[in-house]
């Protein structure tokens, strides 16, 4: 196995699309570049705490190289930078964004083809704004254990290969709300085939640098999507046909399991249809679809569960308007949102199918779906737990998942009673528990799971966090061991606890 010093380096952003002139520098305005030369910041005691086997293997690297991946001097071959982008945040336009906190180091060969890899919180950036480019411990848990956790439940994501204490404090606010406080200062390697973003390309569409745009799309295709071409209307409308196909399948995975991203901002949306930045995101344990995590989201909701599809779909809508000074007929981009919400229908279909044990989904199950929706919103109810129970139970009864219930007593037995016996017509009692089980995982990280695993390591203790890690490797096994402390409903002591409840976007 190799060092990460000894990999071939590759450069083809910054080789294909404009950059800044201007090396490093101080926070500011960058006009016609999609991207800034920068030097990461050297941690001053550096400590390597997570890594991922996996993800080395999948580098062919061996463990190590903590310098590189806490700040320190880049090897021969990288050329470090920020993006730059910008994006709507919370349904407004926030002009520049960028990469206030991340750090490209390069792209190097894996067994999935050419990656990027990059540094979360190694130091300030042209993008950084008003903030100091750096990650605290608490959000770096919070990132390594997510994105791994998501790609073993099989949901398109940016991957982990480690993470790295600093040695130094940081000064946060963690609800925004003047209570200010040092945190230990972490560092989080993360993986990506690119981390260009929808607000990539709005960026340069606002500030009518078309020119600027046009060579962003010729790279993205290159080297993303080579089996499609950028010279005319028809040609492009194939790619963001793609683009929006795989959006919608991210979304749908999400829906699955009860992911609420928190902060959908068009810069928080990969070209690639992964799920990136993790921030204030959560699983919805009671069955809410209102429920957001982000605080900074309760007044409006606008990125509650429920919502996200919709979201996705606006989302959308906004990217392809930055591509639409590239076509000779932009009307024609409408077509591209009737892709979108098809596919999220099939999707969406496929899913219940998978979740309710059917062979296929047909126009009768819509309101046995609508019913069952209902009916997990009348009492506190855990998705999760109910959802897997389902798949086991061996008779149409209420009892059989009265585990998956905060209060047993209030359940609504005959209601559930009815409905469960229309199901059990449904699959002529004999549901499709393999399938059913394949969508509908026994474990998730739960906020409350994560923040145990914080706390402990505040404290210099990261056995939780690993044993966290190892567990969402098999969230579809049953790993009887683990089950009476994880494959369980949210402590009272989380109900209202920061970090459980209650994110920001610092989280």
């Amino acid at each position: 196995m190799a060092s990460l010093s000894s990999l071939t380096w590759y450069s083809r952003f910054i080789d294909e699309t404009p950059g800044d002139s201007v090396v490093g520098g101080p926070p500011r305005q960058v006009e016609g570049a999609c991207w800034s030369r920068v030097m990461p910041t050297p941690s001053p005691n550096p400590t390597l705490q997570l890594w991922s086997e996996e993800m080395a293997n999948s580098l062919s690297i061996s463990k190590g190289d903590l310098e590189l991946l806490s700040g320190g001097e880049p090897c021969d071959g990288m050329d470090p930078y920020a993006q730059c982008y910008g994006g709507h945040q919370f349904g407004h336009w926030a002009h520049q964004l960028g990469d206030g906190r991340a750090i490209t180091l390069g792209e190097v060969e894996s067994d999935t083809g050419i990656v990027e890899l990059q540094l979360k919180g190694a130091g300030l950036t042209p993008y950084s704004r008003t903030a100091d480019g750096k990650a605290v411990l608490r959000s770096s848990i919070r990132e390594f254990l997510c994105s791994e956790a998501m790609h073993h439940l099989g949901i398109p994501t940016t991957r982990a290969l480690s993470l790295s204490t600093t040695g130094e404090e940081v000064m946060r606010d963690i609800l925004y709300d003047g209570n200010r406080a040092l945190e230990q200062g972490a560092i989080v390697c993360r993986v990506s085939p690119s981390f260009i973003r929808f607000g990539s390309f709005q960026i340069h569409a606002v500030n009518g640098d078309t020119a600027t745009l046009r060579k962003l799309v010729e790279h993205t295709i290159i080297n993303h999507f080579p089996e499609h071409q950028y010279s005319n209307d028809q040609q492009l409308l194939s790619w963001l046909a793609e683009i929006a196909k795989s959006t919608a399948t991210m979304v749908s995975h999400w829906m699955r399991v009860g992911f609420v991203h928190g902060v959908m901002n068009t810069d928080n949306m990969s070209i690639h249809g992964l799920t990136i930045d993790y921030g204030p995101y959560g699983w919805i344990e009671d069955y809410n679809p209102n429920w957001t995590p982000n605080t900074t989201d309760l007044t409006h909701s606008r990125y509650r569960f429920a919502n996200q599809p919709q979201i996705a779909g606006w989302n959308l809508a906004r990217f392809l308007e930055a591509i639409a000074p590239l076509f000779d007929e932009p009307e024609q981009l409408s077509q591209i949102l009737d892709v979108f919400f098809e596919t999220l229908g099939q999707q969406q279909n496929s899913m219940w199918a998978g979740k309710l044990g059917f062979d296929s989904f047909s126009d009768e199950d819509v309101e046995l779906v609508r019913e069952l929706n209902t009916l997990l919103q009348l009492v506190e109810t855990d998705m999760t737990i109910f959802f897997r129970i389902l798949s086991e139970i061996e008779k149409p009864e209420i009892n059989e998942l009265k585990f998956a219930f905060y209060d047993e007593d209030t359940i609504p037995q005959q209601q559930w009673n009815n409905w469960l016996q229309k199901w059990w017509n449904r699959v002529e009692k004999r549901p499709n528990r393999e399938k059913m089980k394949l969508a509908n995982p026994k474990y998730v990280l739960r906020n409350w799971m994560a923040q145990l695993a914080i706390d402990d390591a505040e404290k210099g203790d990261f056995s939780l966090s690993i044993e966290l890690f190892n567990l969402l490797k098999n969230p579809y096994s049953e790993q009887i061991e683990f089950q009476t402390k994880w494959f369980a409903k949210r402590p009272e002591w989380a109900r209202n606890k920061v970090g459980c409840s209650m994110l920001s976007c610092s989280s």
